[in-house]
């Protein structure tokens, strides 16, 4: 006797043992009392006989439970929650849990479209929608169900490459969930989700992938650093085009950098005067544009 049917022969053993011994310590305190010694036994065992046959059909269902009802192998009906009774001999309930139930999918060892190899585990998460459906259509619904969504894995996983698998792992749940839901809609079983839990690849693509993704984040960083250097650049530009034409502003700048060197012993500043430096400069200039080229110097006179 397999366990499903025990539960189905045990629930409701408590209230069935009640609900014989009660009436039948009555039934035996009126028979010892009518009748002589021995007959009473008798009648008390014949009385206990059926009394305990027209028990033996009481059945509870939780509140999470429906009881499908068989009567000489045809259904019947639907019963519960609560109290039910089946017809001794003739009826058998067969009780179907309709919480959402889990289902470990084992590690399956998948190709992906590109060729890579894959071990891909996960949980499925459904509940029965119809007892009747779940009982009469199908032998074992939760073991066809977890041999589906193997299935479903591995033909979904099939037509994706590496990148799809890894990125748009919630598109694939919902995928594997939506063919699981077409199929076994017949059976009375909804499928609630489908997580993939772990994706696990060969070690050395680990390590091709760990040396791509550092070369993108130095890429990246590259890439920032050079944007950074271009903004400065452009408003140092513009800075410098601003104290040029201010020159109250070039010598604050100046005034603030001298500040800025600090007064340690390891600082010497010598202050060096701007305007003499602008007039260097002009002198030079000048001298440069009157002096004659060299050409011209040493060229002897024209004769007349």
């Amino acid at each position: 006797m397999s366990a499903q049917s025990t539960y189905d022969q045990t629930t409701g053993l408590p209230l069935r043992m009640i609900l014989f011994v009660i009436p039948m310590i009555v039934i035996a305190l009126i028979l010892y009392a009518a009748l002589p010694p021995p007959a009473a036994v008798g009648c008390g065992l014949a009385a206990a006989f059926v009394w305990g046959i027209i028990v033996s059909g009481v059945r509870i269902a939780a509140q999470w439970e429906r009881a499908v009802v068989l009567r000489l192998g045809n259904f019947q009906r639907t019963a519960g929650p609560g109290v039910i009774y089946v017809v001794p001999f003739l009826d058998h309930a067969r009780f179907v849990d309709t919480r959402i139930l889990t289902l470990n999918i084992p590690s399956q060892k998948v190709i992906t479209k590109d060729n890579v190899p894959a071990s891909i585990d996960g949980v499925l998460f459904f509940l029965v929608s119809d007892a009747k459906n779940a009982v009469i259509r199908i032998q074992d619904y939760q073991f066809a169900i977890r041999q589906y969504a193997q299935a479903a894995l591995r033909d979904v996983v099939g037509t994706l490459s590496l990148d799809e698998l890894l990125a748009e792992r919630q598109q694939i749940q919902n995928q594997i969930g939506k063919v699981v839901e077409e199929h076994t809609r017949e059976w009375g079983v909804h499928v609630d989700s489908i997580r993939l839990l772990d994706i696990e690849m060969p070690e050395e693509l680990k390590r091709m992938m760990s040396r791509q993704a550092s070369a993108e984040r130095e890429k990246r960083a590259t890439i920032t650093k050079a944007e950074g250097d271009k903004l400065a650049a452009t408003n140092l530009a513009q800075a410098a085009e601003i104290m040029r034409s201010s020159q109250g502003a070039l010598q604050l700048r100046t005034l603030q950098t001298i500040d800025g060197l600090g007064p340690t012993p390891s600082n010497t500043v010598i202050l060096y005067p701007v305007e003499l430096i602008e007039l260097l400069r002009t002198v030079v200039t000048s001298k440069t544009t009157v002096a004659p080229p060299a050409d011209a110097r040493s060229a002897p006179p024209a004769r007349a």
